[in-house]
């Protein structure tokens, strides 16, 4: 669909009143149910019934068509709504004032089927059935009278106090395709959803209407619509790139096309009850159609577009507002609130609202349960650990964190799967030892004597392990730990980030196998965190004393970088 050559507009239902409407024989029938005449009525009905602003009005969906002859419209989409629409004048047209009272519909493939529809008030179930069509049509009928009657019930007058807001607050998106299109071609690719007419594109069609520019000129108007068109293209492109789209987005957002993104953050959101909010918004925008206005609206949607694309090449400011909008913020308010400051002004307002969302987390209280937090505690972590080295850069890929569905995991449990092979059970051994030695038996545990007794026998067992015992210390360990109260190590100095592939491939698995599956995965591409790369590395250990297993010095490393690395988010504590 050549969207220059198309114009679009709103119109209330008095400005379709003594049109003429063809339905071309390449469409279906009229077919609409019961429910779905209810659905329109109810809603109209509902907008009526909120009391009205002067300029709020209803809007229905697209009636795309082409001019047929002198006096007639030929209708690509949107026959089954102009059709019930006509049907509910005639039901009303005993209150309409105007000469016009209503338009004509036709079936180019039912003969009479103008006549059908005018004397539908007088109509039997015997006319009826004459063919599936005016079937549809007359039981149509029916549910509206029927509704208005019900209606009567509950409110005095509801047919006259329906019929103002219904001709003149329920207006209808009025596309017209230009006369050299071919309308079979142009209603086929709407039906195969090559043409959705989504908000975008009804508002790619406002901004390209040559009725906008005052100056006649068909080159000028050429030129400047080749333009708009031009960049409208680059934009979606851009928006295409999944790294960018990612980035400013979470990975529930499937917007298409992508530049209707943009429109939503100028017109301030959304409406889940109103799929056509974001062009009606754009409609009031250019009230006034000239140049000057399609100038002024094309320049916003720009501003919106480059202000994102300089957050995307900007190394610290795409790190930043990208951890922001994967925890949750709203890109409105950032967008909004970088307009008219300086740089620096804004990465330290940017500064101030991470800050202010990990204050108040005690990094010493975080556990496995509070995954949330500690989520986004161990994303920054990694963020800002990227920042820090100023001469590296790579980028946190947002796209694939928010695609690959990331989870929490542990970097070593006792609650490990048993293991297997001589060098696995060394590395459990080792690890269940410093464990053991670590435990401190409360006064508030019974038995409190036989419990260290049981401790100590069992370090004198790891430290004298044989393969053939193996079985019989991992029984007990386990059975001692279970007994004392411990299991998982849950705090924050023993969780990392990892992919839920890689994490249900070695949920249960002990250190040494998790850092050999670490380096294997991250050989074949997949993507490893660097602060989760760098724990089974035993980079933040000044001093490795073995590779095999995690141990408390190792986490109380790891522990301190996360606190020196988000100290200046931290300053409270």
């Amino acid at each position: 669909m050549n969207m220059e050559e198309n114009k679009i507009e709103l119109k209330t239902i008095s400005d379709l009143l003594g049109m003429n409407f063809l339905i071309p024989s390449y469409q279906r029938g009229y077919r609409w149910e019961k429910q779905q005449v209810l659905d329109l009525l109810n809603d109209i009905w509902d907008f009526i019934e909120s009391d009205p602003k002067k300029e709020d009005w209803y809007c229905l969906q697209p009636v795309v068509v082409k001019k047929y002859n002198d006096v007639e419209w030929e209708v690509i989409d949107g026959q089954q709504r102009l059709t019930t629409i006509f049907l509910i004048l005639k039901h009303l047209e005993r209150f309409i004032e105007s000469e016009k009272k209503t338009f004509s519909v036709k079936y180019e493939t039912r003969p009479k089927s103008q006549e059908f529809l005018e004397d539908i008030i007088s109509k039997v179930k015997t006319d009826a059935d004459e063919n599936i069509d005016f079937y549809h049509i007359f039981f149509a009928f029916n549910t509206i009278s029927e509704w208005f009657k019900n209606k009567s019930e509950k409110y005095n007058s509801v047919s006259s106090k329906f019929i103002t807001p219904f001709l003149d607050k329920t207006k209808v998106i009025w596309y017209e395709t230009a006369p050299q299109q071919d309308a079979v071609d142009i209603f086929t690719r709407i039906n195969m959803g090559k043409i959705p007419l989504t908000n975008a594109e009804l508002i790619k069609a406002l901004f390209l209407n040559s009725s906008n520019f005052k100056d006649k000129d068909e080159e000028k108007i050429r030129l400047k619509q080749l333009e708009i068109a031009t960049e409208w293209d680059f934009i979606e492109y851009s928006l295409h790139n999944d790294e960018f789209w990612l980035f400013i987005n979470q990975n529930e957002n499937n917007t298409e096309p992508r530049i209707e993104f943009i429109f939503e953050l100028v017109v301030g959101g959304v409406s889940k009850d109103d799929t056509d909010y974001v062009f009606r918004e754009y409609y009031k925008k250019f009230e006034n159609k000239n140049e000057q206005t399609i100038s002024n609206n094309w320049k916003e949607i720009k501003r919106y577009f480059q202000t994102m694309q300089d957050w995307f090449e900007n190394r610290e400011l795409y790190h930043k507002i990208g951890y922001l909008i994967t925890s949750g913020s709203d890109i409105k308010i950032i967008i909004s609130a970088s307009f008219d400051k300086d740089k620096e002004k804004f990465v330290q307002d940017i500064d101030d609202v991470i800050k202010a969302g990990i204050s108040r987390i005690r990094l010493e209280d975080l556990e496995y349960k509070d995954r949330m937090k500690v989520k986004e505690i161990l994303l920054l972590h990694n963020i800002q650990t990227m920042l820090n080295n100023e001469k590296e850069n790579s980028r946190f890929p947002f796209n694939r964190y928010k695609t690959e569905k990331w989870n929490i995991e542990h970097i070593h449990a006792i609650a490990t799967k048993k293991p297997d092979k001589l060098e696995h059970k060394e590395d459990w051994i080792n690890y269940a030892k410093e464990m053991l030695e670590k435990i401190k038996i409360t006064d508030k545990q019974q038995d409190n004597e036989k419990l260290i007794t049981e401790k100590t026998n069992l370090i004198s067992s790891c430290s004298n392990f044989t393969e053939n015992m193996f079985d019989e210390i991992y029984e007990n360990i386990n059975n001692y730990v279970e007994k004392i109260g411990l299991g998982d190590i849950n705090d924050l100095e023993n969780l990392v980030l990892l992919d839920s592939k890689t994490n249900r491939e070695y949920r249960n698995e002990f250190f040494s196998y998790k850092r050999k599956t670490i380096i294997k995965k991250e050989k074949e591409g997949t993507f490893v965190p660097l602060c989760t790369k760098n724990v089974f590395m035993k980079y933040y250990t000044p001093k490795v004393e073995q590779m095999t297993f995690w141990g408390q010095p190792d986490r109380e490393e790891y522990f301190k970088d996360i606190k020196t690395v988000l100290k200046q988010y931290l300053s409270n504590q």
